[in-house]
């Protein structure tokens, strides 16, 4: 059997070196519109969406998304920009994967802003955070008795406030009334605990493994 050809989309949610420990593929720093349609050109038998830009450029296309389905090539997606394309897409045949992937899909979130960051176009490092991966570690530490859920309402009430590109911890923690003994055990928490768009990147890769 020949060996498919695979396209990854990732970035900030996943580096690449990270992404080839799990699946040697094709990694590519975050989507913008019309890259589907120059992938297509390469005849790839799946392209997976993790990252992709929101602001910072147009971002992907649903027609693009669909011409590349039309053609036979799987899309999968996850994470991020995936998460949300796949949402919109999953009933005309794009797969979805992970947490914030249902969340979209359930509507318990609609707002590209749950999941847009800015990150360095060279290197694809996360400039901001994600508001997803705040929400579900606030979420996390009300389960550890670190915080209450008037807290983590409080906290992700300043978060929201927060323009996306301004968004990170150290200015929510800014902002926010927890006394100190709190706000240290929350913050090691935090650090210690995996975003949730990195582990949907790495079902997304795994299920495409998987399919191989």
């Amino acid at each position: 059997m020949s060996k498919k050809k695979i396209i990854i989309f990732t970035g900030p949610s996943l580096s690449h070196e990270e992404g080839m420990k799990i699946l040697k593929a094709d990694y590519r720093f975050p989507v913008k519109r019309d890259d589907i349609l120059k992938t297509i050109t390469e005849k790839p038998d799946i392209i997976g969406i993790i990252d992709g830009v929101f602001h910072q450029d147009p971002a992907v296309g649903h027609k693009e998304i669909m011409e590349a389905i039309s053609k036979g090539i799987t899309i999968v997606g996850g994470g991020s920009m995936g998460a949300l394309r796949a949402s919109e897409l999953d009933t005309l045949g794009m797969i979805g994967i992970g947490y914030v992937y249902n969340e979209y899909a359930k509507g318990y979130i609609e707002s590209d802003d749950d999941v847009a960051i800015t990150f360095d176009k060279s290197t694809g490092k996360a400039l901001s955070e994600a508001l997803i991966n705040i929400d579900y570690k606030f979420k996390k530490a009300i389960d550890e008795d670190i915080i209450t859920n008037d807290e983590k309402d409080k906290l992700l009430s300043i978060a929201k406030s927060i323009y996306y590109p301004n968004r990170t911890y150290f200015n929510i923690f800014k902002e926010s009334s927890l006394d100190k003994d709190k706000k240290e055990k929350l913050i090691d928490f935090i650090v210690k605990t995996e975003d949730i768009k990195k582990l949907d990147a790495i079902a997304v890769i795994e299920y495409i493994k998987n399919l191989k």
